[in-house]
């Protein structure tokens, strides 16, 4: 007698989920301050891996599942280049922490279905930024088996160590050093401010006879 074997289709798991990036410019321009500043700030751990936009499977076998924050942080995975998050493929390793922009197109509602994903599936730090509310932040970390809100001005992460701040009309991230969270332009014209100083300080130093190489 044969016996028929009935192989299961293989599980598709998409990479895009055809929506954009960002709804507005304040909006992108937060996402990718916030990823460039928090892959800097671990840029020579190997294995942190710091992503944005990007989809995360949970669940083995059920593509329908599926969430890309606007930013996470996954301790204890190495870095490189990936198509999606697969927990089941990641050591099963959920991202500790993970970050929210808000935009006109997102609702409250659809806001605490995100919360309520994260926390089930493991986030430690959850934390949603509010950018045309710039006093506004709010934050959730793990206790136990749920999210606990936190309150968020002066508040630091626990696994980034970065502090937040929401006064004087402005909302700000600091990394550990006490150094602001800049965009990439800011960072771009501080670099080119410290290299023009150091030419001029270069400059002095020859016309003073000393060789600059040699300070």
């Amino acid at each position: 007698m044969s016996t028929l074997t009935i192989q299961s289709p293989e599980v598709v798991y998409p990479d895009s989920d055809g929506e954009p990036m960002a709804d507005n410019t304040l909006q992108f321009e937060w996402i990718v301050t916030l990823q460039g500043n928090i892959d800097l700030l671990f840029r020579d751990n190997p294995n942190v891996f710091v992503a944005g936009d990007h989809l995360i499977y949970p669940v083995d076998g059920d593509a329908t599942i599926r969430l890309a924050p606007d930013v996470y942080v996954a301790f204890g995975r190495p870095k490189g280049h990936r198509g999606s998050y697969l927990v089941s493929a990641e050591a099963n390793v959920f991202p500790q922490v993970v970050f929210e922009v808000w935009s006109p197109g997102n609702t409250k509602p659809r806001m605490d279905e995100k919360r309520r994903f994260y926390a089930r599936y493991g986030a430690e730090e959850y934390y949603v930024l509010y950018p045309d509310r710039p006093q506004l932040w709010e934050g959730w970390r793990r206790e136990g088996d749920a999210f606990v809100s936190v309150g968020m001005n002066g508040f630091i992460s626990p696994r980034l160590g970065i502090r937040f701040e929401s006064a004087g009309g402005y909302v700000a991230v600091y990394h550990p050093n006490g150094e602001r969270f800049l965009t990439h332009l800011e960072r771009a014209v501080l670099a080119e401010q410290e290299h023009t100083r150091a030419e001029r300080l270069a400059t002095r130093l020859r016309e003073l006879g000393v060789d600059p190489d040699t300070v």
